[in-house]
């Protein structure tokens, strides 16, 4: 099964996307109902750590989580979610989590997210997801991010923690980048993590029926909607970009944005780095 899986993303994302597919895959804790639940640890950072596997996760919806999920959740020792989704979003889909869960909702620059007609235009303009991960989006890191970063801090030693959004690819997708950033993990290796993501979700049935829904109110193919939706490099790399051009550096950008500066930093890499 393995080997099949591994075959259709090569055939999807072509061979430089290989590696990260098969490297990923040990990442991957199965859900029956969420399709890109993975662990952000195991990458090695540039000064010859590893992030630690097993303490920080991301996922895409989990309202639909079975009750062996729920079990697996409990397994995996997550104590806190981090919601990225709108208020309303959220509240059409409520998050299914075991009793006593501490979670949290950050819904900056989710509030009004646009409506099917809205994204039918949006992608008619090739650049919208660009901008999103750069100058449109630069307002709403800092709050949206500021309360990952502070649980992290404060996450207990035997406990683990999740943030999530609807898809886990955009809102999670900058998330994760943020964390391997800080930790030191090369620019390169959070890129690969970040495009796994069109592998996973390309069976989420959810994802089908949206991108055909689209593709009516757009007058474009599916195919068509899936090149401009597809996560890309250079998408990440506009997300660093914003913040640099803006702030100087990645350790600015945090400091000034989320209170997190040298000190807390030097925290983050001693409690998930080893």
């Amino acid at each position: 099964m393995k080997k099949i899986l591994l075959t259709a993303a090569i055939i999807a994302f072509g061979t430089n996307s290989h590696a990260q597919i098969k490297d990923s895959l040990r990442r991957v804790v199965k859900m029956e109902g969420a399709y890109n639940f993975r662990d952000t640890g195991g990458y090695k950072t540039t000064d010859g750590k590893e992030v630690v596997l097993g303490k920080v996760f991301r996922s895409d919806a989990i309202d639909k989580l079975s009750d062996k999920d729920l079990k697996t959740f409990k397994d995996r020792k997550i104590a806190t979610v981090v919601d990225f989704r709108g208020i309303e979003e959220a509240k059409q889909a409520p998050d299914k989590l075991p009793q006593n869960t501490n979670y949290l909702l950050c819904p900056a620059g989710s509030n009004n997210l646009p409506t099917a007609q809205d994204m039918a235009k949006f992608l008619k303009d090739k650049n919208f997801l660009f901008d999103m991960y750069g100058e449109g989006g630069l307002p709403y890191f800092g709050e949206r991010y500021r309360a990952l970063f502070v649980q992290l801090l404060t996450l207990k030693p035997d406990e683990a923690l999740l943030f999530h959004c609807t898809g886990g690819r955009d809102r999670t997708g900058m998330a994760s980048a943020l964390f391997l950033k800080i930790l030191g993990v090369p620019q390169d290796v959070i890129e690969n993590d970040y495009i796994a993501s069109n592998f996973y979700l390309a069976k989420n049935p959810t994802m089908k029926n949206m991108y055909s829904g689209l593709s009516k109110m757009a007058g474009m193919s599916e195919t068509e909607i899936k090149q401009q939706m597809e996560l890309r490099p250079e998408l990440i790399r506009n997300f660093f970009t914003a913040i640099d051009k803006k702030y100087g550096n990645i350790e600015n950008f945090f400091q000034v944005e989320m209170g997190i500066g040298p000190n807390e930093i030097t925290i983050l890499k001693q409690k998930y780095t080893k």
